[in-house]
């Protein structure tokens, strides 16, 4: 028998993307059950199917007018158990709570909340780990959050320099600078959390000096509640099952290892093909098409950062989420690297050979 909590690990995992067969392997279930879950409007409910006359029967009506005159309050089983028992029921409390839960309307689930953002406000950025080991890779995703215009670069570490680095191409590739820039807990970003009180926090030094330098401030997801960093999340997944997997396939194939600068010029030509030109879910329409109202408020772009990543003060001072932003103090001349680039012919290439290879094998 499946439990209601199954069934709800269902719906979330259907929110989440993934396919009917994938959350039948999680949840460990038929395929046929997750897709006869999903095409029911509510829970199922087990009943027998010969119905018996139970001890309870005679006290049914009995209790169906008690918890009807309490409405909209609810009288417990508890007492309910007491009253009937001086009547002459003679049954178990595990009858009395399976009535009362018939009888008892379902609560309506809490409806999902989509918080939206005027054009040119926010941005929501996020670490994507595709690999570990020896030949990690990494994926810096930001996505806008008024026209869900997203931006991918593919990196070998996650470190502040990178962070900055990734942050000012996307701000190049979108046209300008967000207002605020929304992220999780990540150490390149923040060390510690209300540090001086609730929304003051100790940021990393050296990127605190960066967003101020860029013009915008930092905001930070509250506490177990990453969701509300939803949108990148959304497309984290969807960049992950749409491009990463089937690139990945083929690099297999050929026996080749996918590296960072080829998979960033490749999601560069999926973003312009795919991503951001299909029709978005929320918006019911293309990111690329809203892009124009975002781009016409965000804030000009501010010049290359030159900021000392080494030399900064050793501790942030506590700064709230809707701070000022102010001028940095500009310290020794950092260069900030950028990705080498592999030409669109190295990844042509590798379609060449596999095509090659499937002509052989037929």
């Amino acid at each position: 028998m499946i439990t209601d909590e199954v069934y709800v690990e269902i719906e979330l995992l259907r929110r989440h993307g993934l396919s009917l067969r994938r959350i039948a392997a999680e949840v460990g279930c038929a395929v046929n059950t997750v897709r006869a879950h999903l095409a029911s409007p509510e829970l199922p409910r087990y009943a027998r199917k010969v119905q018996r006359v139970t001890k309870l029967a005679p006290f049914e009506a009995y209790l169906r007018e008690r918890q009807a005159a309490a409405h909209p309050h609810w009288i417990p089983a508890s007492v309910l158990m007491r009253e009937i028992v001086a009547q002459g029921y003679q049954g178990g409390a595990s009858q009395l709570r399976a009535f009362m839960h018939m009888l008892k309307p379902a609560q309506p689930s809490e409806p999902v909340v989509r918080f939206e953002t005027a054009p040119g406000h926010q941005m929501q950025v996020d670490w994507v780990e595709f690999r570990k080991g020896a030949q990690p890779l990494y994926a810096f995703c930001a996505t806008l959050g008024y026209s869900r215009m997203s931006y991918v670069e593919f990196v070998t570490d996650m470190k502040v320099t990178t962070l900055i680095g990734c942050h000012e191409r996307s701000f190049a590739a979108f046209g300008g600078v967000v207002r605020q820039v929304l992220y999780d807990n990540m150490k390149t970003v923040v060390l510690e959390r209300d540090v001086d009180g609730e929304g003051a926090h100790r940021y990393h030094a050296g990127f605190l000096d960066y967003a101020r330098h860029a013009g915008f401030v930092i905001k930070l997801c509250r506490p177990y509640r990453a969701r509300t960093k939803g949108k990148v999340e959304r497309f984290n997944g969807y960049l992950r099952r749409s491009f990463y997997v089937p690139l990945v396939a083929q690099f297999k194939q050929a026996g080749l290892v996918l590296d960072a600068a080829t998979a960033t010029v490749q999601v560069r030509r999926w973003l312009d093909e795919v991503a951001n030109v299909r029709v978005h879910g929320t918006t019911g329409e293309q990111p690329v098409a809203r892009l124009a109202a975002e781009r016409a408020a965000l804030q000009a772009l501010a010049p290359p950062w030159r900021g000392d990543i080494e030399g900064a003060r050793p501790q942030a001072e506590a700064a709230h989420d809707e701070g000022p932003v102010r001028p940095p103090a500009v310290r020794a001349h950092l260069e900030t690297a950028q990705p080498a680039q592999h030409p669109l012919a190295v990844y042509d290439a590798l379609l060449q050979t596999l095509q090659q290879a499937q002509e052989i094998g037929a």
